[in-house]
């Protein structure tokens, strides 16, 4: 038995295997969502509350539909999570001045501390999954990542 087969299959044996990168995509992201489970329910929190907290963190004022399709869920769940974020303090909620039917959700500053006492273990989620990469590589990711997103029509990130 020569070395090349007796080594066990690593990232490079990925292509020649046939596995897709969609396949290879998908397997990151369940291994992200169950860590990411971990530590959020630890915190009283669901992965899509999490999600919610964050998207709302960076871009305040969203309606719970602009919420639902910026943290990947349909409008009727998001007003589940938003009506429970609501409940724990998490998130509040005002009418638009410019278009009074339209309630504007915001992350409270208990949801700032809550997001601020979560960042460095899902900082160190993000460490690990990127550990085994050398270091240029981490970047070229983050933009390799954010040109799929664009190329099926997702738009650059905000």
């Amino acid at each position: 038995m020569s070395v090349e087969t007796a080594r066990p299959p690593g990232p490079a044996d990925a292509g020649r295997e046939g596995v897709t990168l969609l396949y290879l995509i998908k397997q990151v992201e369940l291994a992200i969502r169950s860590r990411l489970e971990s530590v959020t329910r630890e915190a009283g929190l669901t992965v899509t509350q999490y999600t919610a907290l964050t998207v709302l963190a960076r871009r305040p004022g969203l309606t719970s539909a602009e919420l639902a399709k910026n943290s990947f869920v349909r409008p009727q769940s998001m007003s589940t999570v938003t009506a429970e974020l609501e409940e724990h303090g998490m998130v509040s909620r005002a009418r638009d001045p410019s278009h009074h039917q339209r309630q504007l959700l915001t992350v409270t500053s208990a949801g700032h501390e809550l997001l601020e006492r979560l960042r460095p273990a899902v900082g160190w989620i993000e460490e690990q999954m990127v550990s085994t990469l050398p270091e240029g590589d981490i970047e070229h990711l983050r933009h390799a990542l954010q040109f799929c997103r664009f190329g099926l029509g997702g738009g650059w990130p905000h």
